[in-house]
């Protein structure tokens, strides 16, 4: 029999990409209605599995060699037993090496965060990062359309560091005209509150809009890129670029000179890092996507209602990650969106 203990060849792709990050989608409600992710009040379509159920592709993924689990939504948090599934996850042991823990992190936009950060970390909880696009709070009620958010996510990052969440990432999605101005205070941000800010380019992932004069709709001039943060960075403190951690790292990661924090720029568009792809995911209903951009969902949670057994969806798995597309095509002709918007697909 098959346990996540037993040691199996590692999960590939086609190319040879390692497959060792899972991003597990728990819910696609939100709370927030940010402009670059949500159309107006409604989307969510309310997509959810039970617990018992992402626990058990989890161990499939995890006895294939996954050893890096990020929970997702929508918002994570509203998901009633998250804590739960994340302390029966964290019992599940590395395939490769029995004697180390899975490596589990959470997204989150952090309104929820205070009062939950201390389960979350007892749960087993190895890492967090928070979803934060301003740090001016009359700005960050324009594009989350929440009107108490600032200071309740600012209590959650402080109460996240006192629970021992440590290197806290901070992450911004830069979209021109909206909050491309927060980049020099999202510098003094990392400074300040100790914690990893980390901007990302505007991917062309919003729901549906039939206005076509729409301001928050994706084009290449609504992307802020990695090369013109930089030089925005260096207009305010010397920074250096630091080695990365891993090859399928997705930052690239500088230090201010001073040694006070770190900055990151995940820049899709303009740097793309699909060559060391490591990731997979899965969505709220339990679709296995090969990539964040995929036109196809492959339903994995149906297979398993429907009957099939853990080792026929290994097998199955595998088959659908040697297919795993070699790049996003994001500014080429013919490039198709996804069929889904982030926040259905999980961040």
């Amino acid at each position: 029999m098959v346990t996540p203990d037993t040691p199996l060849t590692p999960l590939r792709d086609g190319l040879g990409r390692a497959i060792t990050d899972l991003r597990l989608s728990v819910t696609d409600r939100c709370n927030y209605r940010c402009v670059y992710c949500r159309t107006g009040e409604s989307g969510a379509l309310y997509s959810e599995l039970s617990m018992e159920l992402y626990l058990r592709m989890v161990r499939l993924f995890v006895s294939m060699g996954v050893e890096k689990i990020r929970f997702t939504g929508g918002e994570p948090l509203m998901r009633r037993g998250l804590t739960d599934l994340i302390a029966e996850v964290s019992k599940l042991r590395m395939a490769r090496d029995p004697e180390e823990r899975l490596d589990l992190a959470l997204t989150t936009n952090g309104h929820m965060l205070a009062p939950m950060a201390k389960d979350l970390r007892a749960a087993g909880l190895n890492r967090l990062t928070v979803s934060m696009d301003a740090v001016e709070p009359d700005v960050f009620a324009r594009i989350t359309r929440v009107q108490d958010g600032f200071q309740k996510v600012r209590d959650g990052i402080r109460a996240a560091q006192d629970a021992g969440f440590e290197r806290i990432k901070v992450n911004c999605v830069l979209m021109r005209g909206f909050n491309d101005d927060q980049i020099e205070g999202f510098a003094e941000f990392a400074r300040t509150e100790d914690v990893i800010v980390r901007f990302i380019e505007f991917m062309p992932l919003e729901e549906a809009d039939d206005n076509p004069e729409s301001s928050r709709k994706w084009s290449p001039d609504t992307v802020v890129t990695h090369d013109e943060i930089l030089a925005r960075l260096e207009k305010l403190y010397s920074v250096q670029p630091l080695a990365p951690n891993h090859l399928s790292e997705t930052a690239r990661r500088y230090i201010f000179a001073d040694n006070r924090s770190e900055i990151g720029i995940i820049a899709p568009v303009s740097r793309p890092f699909c060559g060391h792809c490591s990731r997979i995911r899965l969505t709220s209903d339990g679709k296995l996507r090969t990539c964040l951009f995929s036109q196809i969902d492959h339903d994995l949670a149906g297979k398993l209602m429907r009957g099939m057994e853990d080792e026929a969806a290994r097998v199955w798995i595998r088959e659908v990650v040697e297919k795993k597309e070699a790049r996003h095509h994001i500014g080429e002709a013919g490039f198709l969106k996804p069929g889904r918007a982030m926040v259905h697909i999980g961040g």
